[in-house]
């Protein structure tokens, strides 16, 4: 984004001819591309982008197109202050007769114009604050949670993650529904459930399960990032430090009828997180053939700026680890878009794919198929049943806030919120705060997120020239009509003093 963000200047549409020092108003149902270059092209004064009151009620075309827009927006630097308002009538009344007087400019004869620009009401748009600074230090908090295994001190531990925070184009309207409320959204039903199964000693596993919502996710898991250091490398007792059977990454799991096992590396024969892929595989086939299942293998390119996958960050430090999503490729525009609202959830699908997950990690944890259970037992039925009202629920809270990672800090209502609702189910939950690496990517963030914009409605200059012409006609006018009456009067004196001295 910019840096600029104070703006005192006149409104126009695009479809004025010259832009330069304006501020351009467009919607988002008129969007284009094309238009919005127009605007940066011609030196705009600012952009404002009314988006509709509900994003459901838009065309999905329409969706689909602002959503392929939004990463060049985004990787475009650009001067220009771009704002988003939320449309209401005083806002649409502005819109329509800031285009008329745009529009009217172009069609019309030179005369009309000038008489039409004279007469037109204007608007002029001015914000209020300070210009946003740059932040220096940002912290990245992230939760974690567990289930202790019963046995041994060196159980092997499965570790679930998913980070919580969500980005798009402003950070304020960045509700991230399917990325990654979604993927919360099973971490904490996985919690749940297992939580219910550990409380039990006949049900009770033989292993630890180490849940994490990490922070930072959309900035190169950087939360995540630094949780492995300080577990990895800053401490000598940690459950990521020895025996950990696989990380299980969730993300996108809000829709559709597709499962991908996103992996670096394919998991080798023999080794658990290979049986974890034989049994998704094997749930999927025989309880939810309506779902295309499939693994998908990307290696790690250390050459570029972004990870592609959250479970990329342990791979790296050597973990097994992979993610699962409905996504095919994680160049989706879907993971960073501010049109990921919550009516785009599917929550019979988020059930479902929730069920898959639960099934496929409690066969692997209690050995079910090596015990002869077949291939097409349910086992979370009755009480232990998935619950699809929770789930919408706590879908409902994620997305109903905004969670751009600029927006959560230490003391933030979302974050106690999840450490709450995780400490119901899990032990030992704590914040894991730490500094963020602005190098990893290269970012900054500026404050004044937020900005109020005044609309005053005003005379164009030109009417202050017509009416200060106007004016001075009418005093050349009366000052001759004055002048041609003194004269007359004279003349009637003149003549009515001769006739008195004939």
């Amino acid at each position: 984004g910019t840096r600029s963000a104070v703006l005192n200047t006149e409104a126009r549409t695009v479809e004025a001819d010259v832009l330069s020092r304006r501020c351009v108003m467009m919607r988002l149902v008129d969007f284009s591309y094309e238009q919005y270059q127009k605007a940066l092209r011609q030196s705009a004064g600012a952009v404002v982008i009314i988006l509709p009151r509900s994003i459901s009620s838009v065309p999905q075309d329409v969706v689909r197109q602002f959503m392929e827009i939004e990463p060049e927006m985004l990787a475009m630097e650009t001067i220009v202050p771009v704002y988003f308002a939320v449309e209401d009538e005083e806002l649409l009344s502005i819109y329509e007769q800031t285009r008329a007087a745009s529009a009217s400019q172009g069609s019309a004869s030179a005369a009309e114009v000038l008489l039409h620009t004279a007469t037109a009401n204007g608007f002029q748009m001015v914000t209020s604050g300070v210009q946003s600074k740059a932040i220096n230090d940002w912290l990245i908090p992230s939760v974690e949670g567990r289930l202790t295994g019963l046995g041994g001190e060196d159980l092997p531990t499965v570790v679930i993650v998913a980070h919580y925070d969500s980005f798009g184009v402003a950070p304020w309207l960045s509700h991230g529904a399917d990325s990654n409320g979604s993927g919360i959204s099973v971490l904490l039903e996985l919690a749940r459930l297992f939580s219910r199964l550990y409380t039990y000693r006949r049900t009770h596993a033989g292993y630890n399960l180490l849940f994490f919502a990490s922070g930072g996710g959309k900035f190169n898991y950087q939360g995540t990032k630094r949780w492995l250091e300080d577990n990895l490398d800053h401490t000598d007792s940690s459950l990521l430090q020895d025996n950990v059977a696989f990380v299980l990454c969730l993300d996108t799991l809000g829709r559709g009828n597709s499962l991908h096992l996103h992996v670096s590396k394919p998991p080798k024969e023999g080794t658990l997180q290979h049986a974890f892929l034989r049994e998704l595989e094997m749930v999927v086939a025989s309880q939810f053939p309506e779902v295309k299942f499939s693994m998908v293998h990307k290696k790690i390119n250390l050459a570029e700026d972004m990870l592609a996958w959250e479970h990329e960050r342990f791979a790296i430090r050597r973990l097994p680890a992979f993610t699962i999503s409905h996504l095919e490729s994680h160049r989706d525009s879907l993971r960073n878009s501010i049109m990921d609202r919550r009516a785009r959830i599917d929550t019979k699908a988020l059930t479902r794919n929730t069920r898959i997950i639960a099934e496929a990690l409690t066969r692997v944890i209690y050995n079910l198929t090596d015990k002869g259970a077949p291939a097409d037992l349910q086992i979370f039925t009755d009480q232990m049943q998935i619950q699809e009202e929770q789930l919408e629920s706590v879908m409902d809270w994620l997305s109903s806030q905004p969670r751009a990672a600029q927006l959560i800090d230490k003391d933030s209502t979302f974050l106690n919120t999840l450490e709450y609702y995780m400490g119901r189910y899990l032990k030992d939950v704590k914040q894991h705060h730490v500094k963020a690496d602005k190098r990893d990517p290269e970012f900054v963030f500026y404050d004044q997120l937020k900005q109020v914009m005044n609309a005053y409605r005003v005379k164009p200059a030109i009417f202050d020239l017509l009416l200060a012409v106007c004016i001075a006609a009418y005093l050349g006018v009366a000052y001759v009509a004055v002048q041609h009456f003194g004269l007359l009067y004279k003349m009637i004196q003149r003549l009515s003093l001769k006739t008195k001295q004939q």
